[in-house]
């Protein structure tokens, strides 16, 4: 049953999509034909070609400045001896409460065209030195929200680095930079790529940044591409619509390739045996201080300061430094959001499906897991095949294949604008996440305990009940946390699944800033965000008390 219901999710979701790519007309209508026709107006007609440059430019350059980031903040934070480590560490995270559009809003307030910085340094200098409605502005933004995904993998593997290998190159005669270049960086080559990998990955399905940036100004990059033609186009040629999506779903799938064969061979980088390593600080001499001074500048200039212009204008009337903030103080943009009972709605209906899909997407994952890993099921390996594809499918394109699912199959056509609906998308798109936050901890629990509650007569279900799920506990409760987090910041699969009436906070915010309600938009931020970290907070007592008991 399980194998089941994940496969017809999973596959169910993709398959119209793919199966709309070769017909001539829309699959809901009788009489189609397979056809080539789709792809071939997709690069002759629709300046595809365009896209494609554009996305894979601005992901290149998405990577390149996350990573640059990560790797340095990762060496100046972990391995050396500097002020504030343990404030720039949580500073360095404060992204992953943040969804992209939220921090796509905080950056317009203050580097966009009208922003508080521009006119700042507009009346200092006469001229402002960035854009940020160009490719360029677009990754630099792009690369603030993806910079924790770096640092946690480069940090991760900084902090078990064994010291006694920069001590030799140094009893060699090697300098603190010759060290750093050529023992430390290759050591943590593997968790670089993979990260480099997963920041290319997402940089590529992303919508929040490119629609807000690129639309004012006609770039589009493939989320915003398949937004524009299958939302906003009074006549959508859905066709093409899924030829688009099915070559982005073959772009994503060989990245995810490209990742298994490159770490492949990461037995090469292992510096950590099964005697205990020895740690220290690396010694960088002055150059720490350069380090130091970078990851400052950056935490101010990427998260800190546009998330306080956020919170300004929040409380604001208009934000600009013609106008000191306090004389135009007011609570009114809180009054919109909680007056208009659609924003209302939008609030509750993002925590009904964070709690709820999170809850049961956490339960089946588990289910998933044990199946394929604690049983002998024959289709164990193509379930777990299915159950991580989710991961190379963008959230737009998952949307839009669950609302054909959703029409063609008998039976299903009421999920279509319903809370459930987005559950269900909402869920499969955080399958990956789930699955692999609850696998490791059923990996490290020995098969014995199973066969001892066999030898009492217990069945499979008698085992995992009263035996495995007690000690699964820790890793529901963290996938249920990062569910609740992800999903509450979700919204590109409700661009096609939600309705007028079921609409979440992510589309509400994008409706109201495309109206120009900017102050109401900030407003709402804040409270996705106290949202996130209020659930956060109350998330780790609970498991603090759990882990007492």
């Amino acid at each position: 049953m399980v194998f089941i219901v994940v496969v017809f999710l999973v596959i169910g979701a993709i398959f119209p999509i793919i199966y709309q790519s070769f017909i001539d007309r829309p699959l809901y209508e009788a009489g189609q034909h397979f056809t080539l026709q789709n792809y071939v107006r997709l690069f002759e007609e629709a300046g595809f070609w365009q896209v494609a440059f554009n996305s894979f430019a601005f992901a290149v350059a998405t990577t390149v400045i996350a990573l640059v980031i990560a790797v340095i903040s990762s060496v100046v934070i972990v391995r050396t001896r500097v002020p504030l480590r343990g404030a720039m560490d949580a500073c360095l995270l404060l992204p992953t409460y943040i969804s992209p559009l939220v921090l796509a809003f905080s950056w317009v307030y203050i580097y966009g065209p009208a922003g508080y910085a521009t006119i700042f340094v507009q009346s200092l200098i006469g001229t402002t030195p960035w854009n940020l409605y160009t490719l360029m502005g677009m990754a630099v933004t792009e690369s603030v929200a993806l910079v924790p995904i770096g640092y946690l993998y480069c940090s991760g593997a900084m902090h078990q680095l064994d010291s006694s290998l920069e001590s030799a190159a140094r009893t060699c005669g090697a300098g603190p930079w010759t060290v750093l270049r050529r023992v430390v960086l290759p050591m943590i080559r593997p968790p670089v790529l993979y990260a480099a990998l997963l920041i290319f990955s997402v940089s590529l399905e992303t919508l929040s940044i490119p629609l807000l940036y690129g639309g004012p100004v006609n770039i589009e990059l493939f989320a915003s591409f398949i937004y524009t033609k299958g939302l906003l186009d009074p006549h959508p040629d859905i066709g093409l619509l899924g030829a688009a999506s099915v070559l982005v779903l073959c772009v994503m799938a060989v990245l995810v390739v490209i990742q298994y064969l490159a770490l492949k061979n990461g037995k090469r980088f292992i510096s950590v045996r099964g005697k205990a390593a020895r740690r220290s600080t690396l010694n960088l001499g002055a150059i720490r201080w350069v380090g130091f001074a970078f990851v400052a500048l950056y935490l101010l200039l990427g998260p800190i300061l546009p998330m306080l212009g956020l919170v300004v204008r929040a409380f604001t009337q208009v934000l600009t430094p013609l106008i000191a903030p306090y004389k135009v103080l007011t609570l009114s943009n809180f009054q919109t959001v909680f007056a208009v009972q659609q924003y209302v709605d939008s609030i509750w209906y993002s925590i009904v499906i964070a709690l709820i899909g999170g809850v049961v997407t956490t339960l089946l994952a588990t289910l998933v897991v044990l199946i394929t890993k604690r049983s002998r099921f024959v289709l164990a390996g193509p379930l777990e095949f299915v159950a991580l594809a989710p991961q190379v499918v963008p959230g737009i394109i998952l949307g839009l294949g669950f609302f054909w699912m959703f029409a063609l199959v008998p039976g299903m056509r009421v999920l279509n604008g319903t809370l459930i609906g987005l559950m269900i998308a909402f869920g499969i798109r955080a399958f990956p996440m789930a699955f692999g936050a609850i696998a490791p901890i059923v990996m490290q629990i020995g098969t014995e305990l199973d066969a001892a509650a066999r030898t009492i007569g217990a069945d499979w279900w008698l085992t995992f009940r009263r035996v495995l799920l007690r000690m699964l506990v820790p890793g529901l409760y963290a996938s249920f946390v990062l569910l609740f987090v992800q999903m509450v910041k979700e919204f590109t699969p409700a661009i096609f699944l939600g309705s007028a009436d079921n609409q979440v906070i992510g589309t509400t915010m994008l409706q109201m800033w495309l109206n120009g309600n900017t102050g109401p938009v900030a407003a709402l931020s804040l409270v996705q965000i106290l949202i996130c970290v209020l659930f956060v907070v109350v998330a780790k007592k609970v498991l603090k008390v759990n882990a007492n008991e």
